[in-house]
């Protein structure tokens, strides 16, 4: 079980993506995994062949649990030229004669990563699909036509599992999930409903002579105030962590963003809009450009030093719409360009909302990025999210008089604040880094 997050403790694996000889590469997502926090895809650590797949869909282990095995071993090569036979001579003994070469045997369907990927939002099981590809490769097509057929009802392996515990029959149950797919709760809520609340469309007809009434066994309900609750402890777990053991110090800066807004604004004139910029990406921009002169600021405290980032992974703390908080990756914020930083930053916030993400984006930030802006704060002094060494904080855009060149004006301005590690970096290290944030964002040309 991967930790995801410095609150984390245990995860609960909802559902396997590979099976026992699925040949798999670094990368593939194989599994699913459910945190206090999110649902997440996790993804496989080394290139190989699945062997034994140790935990069952449902289980919660503890973070470290071995979930399953994978060979990593290749095959011993033979020589070119075939088996190579040796003269015998006196005194020895004949070599062992060379085995027969094995029969030809149909080479294994193996799917994609694409295919698993699409079978698993789909919610169709690949064992139950008769591939067409060659040598019986599943395709894509296959996954989507077995998904659209008549019988198929999307439903998490956990909502089908209790479906037969409770005797529900799925077809009764309204999903509530990604395209309508049916999830554990709206099971428990089917189940728990009085008859006459079924809709009249999906009740079965009356039989002739009443049905005995068959008790319910009495379920726990997981709704959204406990889901919420699960997560508010994994925060204040890591948060307490953080003011336990992080010495926390504190730095503003109050930035001019005419130059930037004026720059935005024209160059969103000359875009589709869905491609246009938002002020954010260009705070998100500064803050990954200033990195690279300051990288104290840009990594982990680990074994009691500080351990530099392999790049720079911006975490941004994205709100849930049922409340509560997460701060997934954007690799390399640093090398992105504005446009390609807008549309990964769409598509973050859209995963992390729906319960898309991946494993690696949540443990691959080496510092984290909240703007409050659209919630009207000035400032916000952030709590270090461990084992990270800093914190940016944006508030939103004020405007202030300000005196320019002996004139004063009314202005746009925004607070930037810095939390970091006392251990790692000091307040001139912090202060010239919210310096150099400001003056790139008076060249917003420049982070193009």
């Amino acid at each position: 079980m991967p930790s995801l997050g410095a609150d984390m403790d245990a995860g609960t694996v909802s559902q396997w993506l590979v099976r026992p000889g699925d040949h798999v590469s670094k990368g593939d997502i194989i599994a699913v995994v459910e945190t206090d926090k999110s649902t997440v895809e996790v993804e496989c650590f080394d290139t190989g062949t699945v062997g034994e797949l140790l935990i069952e869909p449902g289980q919660r282990v503890p973070v470290g649990t071995v979930l399953a095995t994978i060979s990593t071993e290749q095959p011993a090569a033979t020589p070119a030229g075939g088996p190579v036979e040796r003269p015998t001579g006196a005194g020895r003994e004949p070599p062992p004669a060379a085995p027969a070469p094995p029969a030809e045997t149909e080479p294994p369907h193996v799917e994609s990563p694409l295919v698993r990927r699409l079978a698993h939002r789909h919610n169709v099981s690949l064992s139950s699909i008769r591939g067409t590809g060659p040598s019986g490769v599943i395709t894509r097509e296959d996954v989507e036509r077995a998904a659209a057929g008549p019988t198929r009802i999307k439903a998490s392996p956990l909502a089908r599992r209790l479906a037969a515990e409770l005797g529900t029959d799925l077809a009764t149950v309204r999903g509530t999930g990604i395209g309508g797919a049916v999830r554990a709760e709206d099971v428990r809520r089917t189940a728990e409903r009085p008859a006459e609340a079924v809709p009249a469309e999906i009740t079965p007809a009356a039989p002739a002579e009443p049905a005995p009434v068959v008790a319910v066994p009495p379920s726990k309900p997981v709704d959204a105030e406990e889901r919420q609750a699960d997560m508010r402890q994994a925060i204040a777990r890591a948060m307490a962590r953080s003011k336990r053991e992080i010495p926390h110090y504190y730095l503003g800066n109050t930035i001019d963003l005419t130059y930037a807004l004026e720059w935005m604004h024209e160059h969103n004139r000359r875009l589709p809009v869905r491609e246009r910029l938002i002020p954010s990406a260009l705070l998100l921009k500064a803050a990954a450009v200033a990195l690279r002169e300051f990288p104290r600021l840009n990594g982990f405290w680990a074994a009691g030093d500080f351990v530099p980032g392999d790049g720079v992974h911006l975490g941004v703390a994205i709100s849930l719409r049922g409340g509560g908080l997460m701060a997934p990756a954007i690799r390399d914020a640093d090398q992105l360009s504005l446009t390609e930083l807008m549309t990964a930053l769409r598509d973050l916030v859209s995963r992390t909302r729906s319960g898309r993400l991946r494993g690696s984006e949540l443990t691959n930030a080496t510092i984290t990025v909240t703007n409050l802006g659209d919630q009207g704060v000035e400032f916000v002094h952030g709590v270090i999210y461990p084992p990270q060494v800093a914190l940016v904080g944006f508030g939103t855009t004020v405007k202030r008089p300000c005196a320019v060149d002996g004139l004063i004006g009314v202005r746009p301005m925004v607070t930037a604040t810095l939390a970091a590690d006392h251990r790692a970096t000091d307040g001139y290290t912090g202060g010239r880094y919210l310096q150099t944030v400001a003056r790139l964002l008076q060249r917003p040309e420049e982070l193009r």
